[in-house]
């Protein structure tokens, strides 16, 4: 057996450890330590801490993009609340929710817009910074090339290039984001349609119908309440705008006389 030997323990000086007060915080922030509350109004104390740390957790409330009008006063399309997967827009009026196909809207605002500025001062144009070359048939070609200026007219300035090729060179500001591609595409299907140059001058309104629906909204875009609005008050002050181009309804409406025999209320 190994004997066992002992080992004299020595004092460790302990080392003062600074108020939390003068520790240098992580984050640059100082941190505060404050006493129990104790005596009369411990209790108040305590109930006031909790109630500004119950406030931490909770997220900023969103500023409404529209002020809260009376009944009165709320608009026949009324205020969005949501956006319903992608497609729909919710909003609520005075008689209850309507509910708002957001691309076949956006279609018959910006037909009608494209129609009013073409009887005015013309539509206006955006020049593309690289001209855009598209491969056609020589059919196509040779129509969009016999109906160039009628095409211009409407804001869309082309060229042929050669047997099988066109160059977009300006669109009409209001569809500049839009597929410029798939917008020459579809008028030159119109083209072919519609025949003879005179039937093409005829048929503008249905142009213009085509070309609209390329620079509307689109399926899945994600809008922000104040976009949403802005939509619903263009809609209210465009003619017809309970149809789109096609003849489809624009918005729909449940009352809350409707919604509450739906849910059985008042039985």
């Amino acid at each position: 057996e190994v004997p066992l030997r002992e080992v004299p323990l020595r004092e460790v000086p302990l080392r003062e450890v600074p108020a939390a007060s003068q520790q240098p915080s992580q984050s640059g922030l100082a941190l505060r330590f404050t006493s129990r509350p104790t005596g009369p109004g411990a209790a108040a104390a305590v109930h006031e801490r909790l109630a500004r740390y119950a406030e931490l957790g909770r997220e900023p409330a969103l500023a409404s993009p529209l002020p809260a009008p009376a009944d009165d006063e709320v608009p026949p399309l009324g205020y969005a609340v949501a956006q319903l997967h992608g497609i729909y827009i919710l909003a609520q009026n005075a008689d209850g929710l309507v509910v708002v196909d957001m691309h076949a809207a956006h279609e018959r605002i910006t037909y009608e817009r494209m129609k009013s500025a073409r009887d005015a001062d013309g539509i206006r144009t955006q020049r593309l910074l690289v001209p855009l070359s598209v491969a056609v048939s020589e059919k196509e070609a040779r129509r969009a090339e016999d109906e160039c200026d009628a095409l211009a007219a409407l804001g869309l300035v082309l060229e042929r290039l050669g047997p099988e090729t066109l160059v977009v060179r300006e669109v009409p500001a209001a569809l500049a984001d839009g597929d410029i591609e798939g917008l020459l595409r579809d008028v030159l299907s119109d083209l072919l349609e519609f025949g003879s140059s005179h039937r093409v001058r005829e048929h503008e309104d249905a142009l213009l119908s085509t070309m609209a629906c390329h620079g509307s909204v689109r399926a899945n875009r994600q809008l922000t309440l104040a976009e949403m609005n802005a939509l619903l008050r263009d809609m209210e002050a465009t003619e017809r705008s309970g149809q789109c181009n096609h003849g489809r309804p624009t918005w729909a409406v449940q009352t809350l006389a409707e919604l509450d025999r739906l849910f059985l209320r008042g039985r």
